[in-house]
């Protein structure tokens, strides 16, 4: 934890970017009758019965210093759809920088000697060797600051129901456009100090022998 409480405050450095990575996912539903729209003295109605159409996944990556962010929409969350994002981190957002450190849970889709299984050997090492890999601790993912760009997502799209995927798809790419037209850093305030108060049950249990 103080490990990724270390890397939220130190300043920026476009050589080492600091990202952070999360996922989420949206459950598709379309109305079983048309919505009633609003008229003068009537507020727009939603029937609350729905028709299921499946779950898309959202892969989200965010820088919190520059406010910058980007979202895919997926049918499943496998390490091949995490590899996916870092390749494209590395060769498309950030060609250029020494080293991009990244910050994301435990999940077991994020592992980084899976690059081995999908490219050649020394490809494998050659992405490895950009990257720097930093996790937050179990029951502590909010320590992710990719999670406060999930909320704003949300609230500001995904608060309704979207029926398909190609809907979805459109819906968040036009989200994700407005919302990098304007810098929207993120004010990270929680520091190491406070955690070592606050969060003690975070911490590792020492032993005694």
């Amino acid at each position: 934890m103080e490990d990724v409480l270390a890397l939220y405050h130190e300043p920026y450095d476009e050589t080492r970017p600091v990202i952070c990575f999360d996922e989420s996912s949206k459950a598709l539903r379309g109305h079983e009758r048309d919505p009633l729209p609003a008229e003068p003295g009537a507020v727009a109605r939603v029937d609350h019965r729905y028709e299921r159409n499946g779950k898309q996944r959202l892969h989200i990556t965010t820088e919190p210093l520059t406010g910058w962010v980007a979202v895919e929409v997926t049918e499943r969350r496998r390490t091949t759809e995490w590899i996916d994002r870092m390749v494209e981190l590395a060769d498309v957002h950030y060609p250029d920088a020494d080293c991009i450190r990244v910050v994301m849970d435990q999940l077991n889709t994020h592992k980084p000697a899976a690059f081995y299984d999908f490219f050649p050997p020394e490809q494998a090492k050659a992405y490895l060797d950009r990257f720097e890999f930093h996790y937050t601790p179990k029951r502590g993912s909010w320590l992710n600051m990719a999670e406060i760009k999930i909320g704003v997502l949300k609230r500001q799209c995904l608060d309704r129901r979207i029926y398909d995927a190609a809907t979805l798809r459109a819906e968040v790419a036009a989200w994700q456009k407005r919302h990098n037209a304007v810098d929207r850093p993120i004010d990270w305030q929680f520091t190491t100090d406070e955690a070592r108060i606050k969060l003690r049950q975070l911490y590792p249990v020492e032993t005694k022998n």
